[in-house]
């Protein structure tokens, strides 16, 4: 069950790590333009209120415009553990999207090697080794109107990975100026079509595997589910 604290939905938290259900528009951490509305200010704020010793670490990210299930450390030593052992510590790492168009097949897997422009823009490879190694599993979950519903999975957990793959596809995600195909502007979401629905990690402490969930957008259920979105 989740807690509130202000502004962020807490799904789970303990000793060792603090696990948020992050909104589409904030960002993870602090850039140079934006110090204070981010998930990490946030979420260090919450924990120093009851101590002023306590402090939370950032482990992964997620982009500013996606929203759903992200973790925190609570200690360096817990940090290091999952981070430096984030492909192994992940075992799943789950999304829903929202991309244009009908999407076929209904049920891949895509591979590519990622690389970084001199400007951060990601771009695939098909080259073996050309870059560093992605793969993303996908599943339609449903069409409707010039839109389809997405379930996504993660072999690995590359910058921008779902966002680029999805282009290389021809389905960018709806709302993505960075990665799209598409001259449209109509976006009936309101957002990126983007959400961290899940993540299964091994607990640093106790091994032990935990599987934290992120409900799926309101606006993404009332365009595909009107009946349950309501």
């Amino acid at each position: 069950m989740k807690k509130k604290n202000t502004k962020i939905p807490i799904i789970y938290e303990d000793s060792y790590i603090i696990v948020i259900d992050k909104p589409a528009g904030m960002l993870s951490v602090s850039t140079d333009k934006e110090t204070q509305n981010t998930a990490y200010r946030t979420i260090n704020d919450y924990v120093k209120s009851r101590h002023k010793a306590n402090r939370i670490w950032i482990v992964h990210r997620l982009d500013r415009d996606t929203s759903g299930v992200m973790l925190f450390a609570k200690s360096e030593r817990v940090k290091l553990a999952l981070q430096d052992n984030w492909e192994e510590m992940a075992i799943g790492r789950e999304y829903v999207a929202v991309v244009s168009g009908h999407v076929r097949p209904v049920e891949r897997k895509i591979t590519s090697w990622l690389k970084q422009t001199k400007t951060l823009l990601v771009y695939s490879s098909n080259r073996e080794g050309d870059g560093k190694i992605a793969i993303t599993n996908y599943k339609v979950r449903k069409c409707k109107g010039k839109y389809s519903l997405l379930d996504i999975s993660l072999e690995t957990g590359r910058k921008n990975q779902i966002r680029v793959h999805m282009k290389d596809i021809g389905h960018s995600i709806v709302g993505d100026k960075k990665y799209t195909n598409t001259n449209s502007t109509v976006n009936p979401f309101g957002r990126l079509g983007l959400h961290a629905s899940a993540l299964t990690v091994k607990h640093p402490a106790s091994g032990e595997e935990m599987r934290f969930e992120s409900a799926i957008p309101k606006s993404f259920m009332n365009f595909f589910y009107p009946s349950e979105g309501k």
